[in-house]
């Protein structure tokens, strides 16, 4: 669907793109008010800051002559926004050189949700954002120096020295996050209350993942709460920077841990429109299966240790036995579990086994019965209720301006899937619903992703009925080397081209292109840009933990302490999600 942009980001240049986005470039002095304007003036608006990130232009290739030739810059800024009226995206890019002009003003005066991402942004570029109320490292530890995502930042550990922490030093990186209230903000005290400084965290067990929050409490009432991400970081947007276009897939599966390939479909998504390469209508489907699988995995991973947060040991060993059988059928089919690495640019590394819809078949009589049971285990349960009805509200306004989607943001009302909304891989042929609920509540949360699993089942069993016959992958070059028979045993040529495209991977031309999906906790965005070479010249991953965790304070400001872990166990994020 496409619409008119406002007038002041018509005056910018307009850069036609393989996905179709509506791109724009405009000047660091237009950029607040054309942003100002797609907000709140366009028709029609664009409500969401989907993303912001930036791109070190300074080792790109220069376009062939011909092609779109954009503004000098050294670095660029990129925000994507999401407009829900039109259902579109649109691409916003503005110029910077480097030195003293590298600034822009904030946009946290048009959405909360910039915060962090602008602080992403200088963590790992050094741009500065003129305005923004607190400025600092996000995935880097304090004391990190350099900007790791600039192009002369090491890539590998070969290209730096042993890592070594003599006692100066773990003593000097310790007081570094020793956490100072007046650096936020915060008071000591007020009129006759001495406030509470408490460190929850990071430790795995407590807090999902290797997560750090600093509570502030007036009693065991939380005043304000501040996470502190960044422990799980291992520079994924990095390592797609060295990685030819193929390798760089196993990578993926890493990111949403429990996601397993459905990370691969994301990338996949982006690479195939930056290439221009279709998938086969069997290898769609099949991508389908493991993905919807993958979501019921991760949803049972997420209702066990939800309940277990709030008191209730039994579920999570029910629900951890019913995602070893999905498990089971993913080593069948892919040969691994958590990490199958499947996926392959144009289709699937390998057709189905023999007996995998017998796998399958059994999955889809044994998992409704187990979903029936836990209705009445714990959703019905009056204590699980009491502790979530109510605790962790959100509106459906405060969710869009924050940047949340998936099951956090139809738990809020909105009916909104973009596997629905924006069918990509084949899903506009399937027939589901999307659930919602208006509560916008810790309750309202699970009781979306409850009925998420059952829709799922719906989705699989479709796929079980009508898995169309044909290729697993496409015959596309860039994703298809030569066969053997009569090709590489006989000509030299179609060899080095077998042999090239094996290990090097494919030349994917110059251009970029953003590759969205329904991801098991919301819209998973990978935004790819190609200089015409055998790797990514930027790999960008918008996570939906990563917007889902900057709402915490907003969530459990005036709760109690055990509210937390609700708002948490609700929340359902992963901390390689967030800190990739």
């Amino acid at each position: 669907m496409r619409s008119e942009a406002p007038a002041a980001v018509l005056q910018g240049i307009s850069e036609p793109t393989r996905d179709g986005i509506p791109t724009f470039w405009v000047g660091r002095e237009q950029a607040h008010a054309a942003l100002h304007a797609l907000k709140l003036e366009a028709t029609p608006r664009y409500e969401m800051l989907y993303d912001l990130t930036a791109v070190d232009e300074r080792s790109r290739r220069r376009p062939p002559p011909g092609a779109f030739e954009p503004p000098e810059s050294d670095f660029t800024v990129v925000y994507h926004l999401y407009s829900f009226a039109a259902n579109q995206y649109l691409r916003l890019k503005v110029p910077l050189r480097d030195g003293a002009d590298l600034h822009l003003p904030t946009l946290t005066d048009l959405w909360p949700a910039a915060n962090w991402y602008e602080c992403e942004a200088w963590d790992m570029f050094g741009i500065v954002f003129d305005g923004h109320p607190h400025l600092r490292r996000l995935l880097m530890p304090p004391t990190w120096s350099g900007h790791p995502l600039r192009k002369e930042h090491p890539a590998r550990a070969t290209e730096m020295g042993p890592f070594q922490l003599w006692q100066e030093k773990e003593e000097r990186e310790q007081e570094a996050l020793r956490f100072q209230p007046e650096a936020w903000g915060m008071a000591r005290s007020h009129a006759d209350t001495d406030f509470l400084f408490l460190n929850l965290g990071p430790q795995h067990p407590g807090t999902h993942g290797v997560l750090r929050l600093a509570l502030q409490l007036d009693g065991e009432t939380i005043v304000d709460v501040v996470p502190d991400i960044g422990y799980h970081h291992r520079g994924a947007e990095k390592m797609g920077e060295r990685q030819s276009w193929h390798t760089y897939i196993p990578y993926t599966d890493r990111v949403d841990y429990l996601g397993g390939a459905m990370n691969n479909l994301a990338y996949l998504t982006a690479l195939e429109t930056l290439a221009g390469i279709a998938v086969p209508p069997r290898a769609q489907v099949i991508r389908i299966l493991l993905s919807e699988l993958f979501r019921i995995i991760s949803h049972l991973v997420w209702y066990g240790t939800f309940a277990q947060d709030l008191g209730q040991l039994s579920p999570v060993f029910f629900t951890f036995n019913d995602r070893e059988r999905a498990l089971g059928i993913v080593e069948a089919i892919c040969g691994a579990r958590m990490h199958p690495n499947w996926f392959r640019i144009g289709g699937v590394a390998q057709d189905l086994p023999r007996g995998w819809d017998k796998l399958v078949r059994e999955f889809l009589d044994y998992l409704p019965r187990q979903l029936a049971e836990y209705d009445h285990e714990v959703m019905a349960n009056r204590i699980f209720k009491a502790r979530t009805q109510g605790v962790g509200r959100m509106s459906q306004q405060e969710a869009i301006e924050w940047g949340i989607t998936g099951p956090n943001l139809r738990a809020s009302g909105l009916e909104w899937d973009f596997r629905r909304q924006q069918p990509y891989g084949g899903y506009q042929q399937f027939d589901f619903d999307i659930p919602t609920a208006s509560a916008g509540d810790c309750y309202a949360r699970a009781q979306v992703r409850v009925e998420e699993m059952r829709q799922s089942l719906r989705i699989i069993h479709q796929c079980l009925q009508a898995m169309p016959g044909g290729p697993y992958k496409s015959d596309h070059p860039l994703a298809t080397p030569p066969v053997k028979e009569p090709g590489t045993m006989h000509d030299i040529e179609t060899l080095i081209s077998h042999f090239v495209g094996v290990s090097w991977g494919p030349v994917v031309p110059a251009g970029e292109a953003l590759g969205a999906i329904e991801a098991t906790k919301g819209n998973n965005g990978y935004y790819l840009v190609s200089d015409g070479s055998s790797n990514s010249y930027r790999t960008r991953i918008r996570t939906p933990s990563f917007a889902a965790m900057q709402t915490l304070p907003l969530l459990c400001r005036g709760a109690m302490v055990p509210d937390l872990l609700a708002v948490l166990g609700a929340m359902d994020f992963v901390l390689a999600d967030i800190d990739r």
